[in-house]
This record gives C-alpha cells, structure tokens and sequence, in this order.
C-alpha cells in the first residue's frame, strides 16, 4: 500500500481540482487515497454542527470514490477517535467531552457520551465508504491523556496509568468496528503505543489492527498481539515528514513528503514479520491541527510528492526516477538541494506553484525596499507625515510613479493568482491564504498608495 493521506483541516480543494490529481497520483505510483475529511464530512442529524460551510455533499464524497475507483486508488477514511478533535469540542455542545476543560484537543474516554458519539460519527463516515476495506482511527497525539479529574480518579481506583486508559478506549472503538463491521480492517497511528510498556501491550487483546508509525522509528521493539487463534496485527511502517508551516516562507519542493520507509528485521513473533518494504505513508498536511495556520498549497507539494512516490516506487532516488519525474510534472530540471524546478510545469496547478514562487521569493522583499530604502519615502513621506496628511509635492513626485506601477503590478499579479486560486480551493481557504501570505505585505504598499493619493 502506497498512501497519500488528504488531510482536510484546511485548505481542502474542489472535486474537480481532485479529477485531475487523482490520475497523476496514480500515474506517479500510489495505490491509495487515506482521507481525514474532519470538518469536510456531510454530517447528518444530530451531527450537522460539525460541518463547515463549505463541506463536501453527500453527492461529493460517493464522486470522490467513483474518481478514486477509476484511478485504482483504494479510498482510506480517517476518522481521529482520541486526539485530534477540535473540529469536534471546539462546538459548546460537546465541551463536555473534554479530557481537560480547557483545551479541546482530546476526548474524556470516561464519559460514555465520548464512545456514543464517536459510534455516530464512525457510522456515518463507514456507510458512506462501503467500498473500503481500511478504516483509520487515527489515535495519535492525545495531548493531556490523563491530567483530566476523571483520568486521575480511575487511575487511583484502579491503579492504572496513562497507557491502560489509552488501550482501554482504543479496545471499546476497535470492538464496535469489529462487531458493526465484519470483514472491515483498522488502521491507527503508532506514536502513543511507543509510550506503552510492552508488558502492557501484550496484556491487553487489541484484535487485528494496522499499526501506521507516522516517524521515523516505527516502533521500536515493540510487538502487539491478536487474539488467541486470529491473525496477529498487520502492521504498516511509513516515515512521514510533515508539510511546512507555511508555503511561501518555504521550499517550494521539500515543503511536503516522505521517506522511503526501512522495513524492520524480520522476527518470529509479533507484527515485525508482516512488515512490508513496499509500504509508505505521504502526507500532504493543511494544518498542524484545526486552530493553525495553513501548510502549503497542495500543487506547491506536488513536486515533492512525485519524487517520493516514485524514489518509494524504484527503490531510490535514480536518474531514471529523476526523468519519470520531469516528464510527468513537465520540467525540464530539478534542484534538489536548492528545492527548485526549472521549465512551466504541465501537472494540476502548475500556475498556483509557479506563482506561489514569485510571492515567496519577491513580493515581501520588493514592497519592503520601496518603503524602507526609498530615501525620498522615509525624509519626506514617513508616518508622521502620512498620518497629518502633509507633505511637499515636489519630494513625492520623486517616487511616485515608481511606487504607483510597483502597486499596479503586484495588484494584477494578485487578481490572477487569486483567480487560479478560486479554481481550486473554496472561498474561505483563498481568504486565509491571501490574507496569511499576500495581504500582509501588500496591505503596507496599498496604504502608502492611499495616502499618497
């Protein structure tokens, strides 16, 4: 299995963006789609509240799979089951499901809403995916697992740590897959169960589970048991690095990608054995969770996706690699060191990476020089000035047309970015990225251009 994972909590594109991608991941040499639609669901009922505005259509989602099962792209549904879930307790009506009352990043597994609600939300996401095989439950980064009062007293009642409460809650979600959902298998990360004794491990039956180590490391000797005459756990090690924080303060090809995972040795017991070198997790990160800013773009990463699609695909980053990778992405070359691409592009977006290039290497240093090194700027027109609306006409003249077509410029640039931009991403992801990238630069060359005026 070679996984691209989707993550969705920000800056999820269009499904006519996703008709072009899709045949290039497969043509690139992925197998299959992990999709953490989070607030991007059709959540129905009681749920509906979690919803953004701008989330898929049931119509959508049945849309994606049908593109996913034309491609040969097995489609993953991610579900987070512990961390992960602002999207979830950020809503008033579920803060009480918190482990701690303040921070919305993790469920409370001792209250029984917590499981009733998560059967919900699983259920609707499974029906809607009865061609899947896998189901993700994410399960990583359950920050503040046991600071919460009701942590702490069954931990003193039942003379338990952190881990039992973890596994606890991880068996009770698996059980209700494996009885609502014969035949359906589970996938979760691996970065908790690292903490874990593996005396602790082995104590407690966790059925048939995938374990996805999303760093580097998998999981270090540790070995998981299935229950007494069933398979042991199946077992995928990926090496995943995220994407970078934000795009145009980045390479625009390292921002996102992963290493060729090293299969562990082979062993006589536990899920070593079934490790498979063929296997790889590739994110393409929106955001680190649901409350920062965005990742890169998803055509900036696409470059960096290529090339580890098809180093995992041939075993190495080769010149033959190489080549499959510029006729594909239709370049004529490749930095790796300096993460450049030279030539046009010819893949989904290739205008998006391109002018994400010219706001990252020259919008903030060009607006910058004309407000900071221009002499007649800062001894004739400074804030002092600006602010009483005085000046003399003869000194502003002096730059004036320089900083008029500089305005000019940058503003028709930006229409058509932003144009490129709306083709693939909904309003409110080309707000955020305009105003987190763009405007914060621009806005300074605008107010000058007012004032001058």
């Amino acid at each position: 299995m070679r996984l691209v994972h989707l993550d969705l909590k920000g800056a999820a594109p269009r499904v006519s963006y996703l008709e072009e991608v899709f045949p290039l991941l497969s043509q690139l040499g992925a197998n299959g789609i992990l999709i953490e639609y989070e607030d991007m669901f059709p959540f129905k009922g009681e749920l509906e509240i979690l919803k953004s505005p701008y989330a898929y259509s049931e119509e959508d989602i049945e849309r994606i799979q049908q593109l996913a099962e034309l491609h040969k792209l097995e489609v993953v549904p991610l579900v987070q089951t512990f961390g992960h879930v602002e999207f979830i307790l950020k809503h008033e009506k579920y803060q009480h499901l918190r482990e701690v009352e303040r921070f919305p990043n993790s469920f409370n597994p001792h209250v029984p809403d917590t499981l009733a609600l998560l059967k919900s939300i699983l259920s609707q996401v499974i029906e809607k995916h009865r061609r899947s095989t896998w189901i993700h439950i994410g399960a990583d980064e359950v920050f503040h697992l046991g600071e919460g009062m009701d942590s702490k007293n069954w931990m003193s009642r039942n003379k338990g740590d952190t881990g039992t409460i973890y596994l606890k809650h991880i068996k009770e979600v698996l059980g209700f897959i494996a009885t609502q959902y014969w035949g359906l298998r589970a996938l979760m990360w691996d970065d908790m169960l690292r903490k874990i004794s593996v005396g602790a491990l082995r104590g407690e039956s966790m059925g048939t589970v995938a374990v996805v180590a999303p760093e580097p490391g998998g999981l270090g000797g540790t070995h998981l048991h299935g229950h007494p005459g069933r398979s042991p756990c199946l077992a995928l090690w990926g090496h995943g690095s995220r994407g970078s924080m934000r795009s145009p303060r980045h390479p625009p090809v390292a921002g996102t990608g992963a290493h060729v995972p090293t299969p562990a040795p082979p062993t006589e017991s536990g899920i070593a054995k079934h490790v498979s070198p063929a296997t790889a997790w590739l994110a393409l990160l929106r955001r680190y969770d649901h409350y920062s800013v965005l990742c890169e773009l998803l055509p900036v990463g696409i470059p960096s996706l290529a090339i580890c699609l098809q180093t995992l695909v041939n075993g190495g980053f080769t010149e033959e690699t190489k080549r499959k990778v510029l006729d594909t992405l239709g370049f004529q070359s490749m930095q790796l060191e300096q993460s450049t691409c030279e030539g046009r592009g010819a893949f989904p977006g290739a205008e998006i990476y391109h002018m994400v290039e010219q706001v990252n290497g020259h919008l903030k240093e060009s607006i910058l020089k004309a407000l900071e090194e221009e002499s007649a700027i800062k001894g004739w027109f400074s804030p002092y000035h600006r602010k009483r609306q005085f000046g003399n006409p003869r000194n502003m003249e002096s730059f004036g047309s320089k900083v008029l077509k500089l305005h000019e410029d940058w503003e028709s640039f930006v229409r058509d970015l932003r144009a490129h931009l709306e083709r693939v991403y909904f309003p409110d992801t080309v707000e955020e990225w305009m105003e987190e990238n763009v405007n914060l630069y621009l806005d300074q060359l605008r107010g000058l251009v007012r004032d001058y005026r």
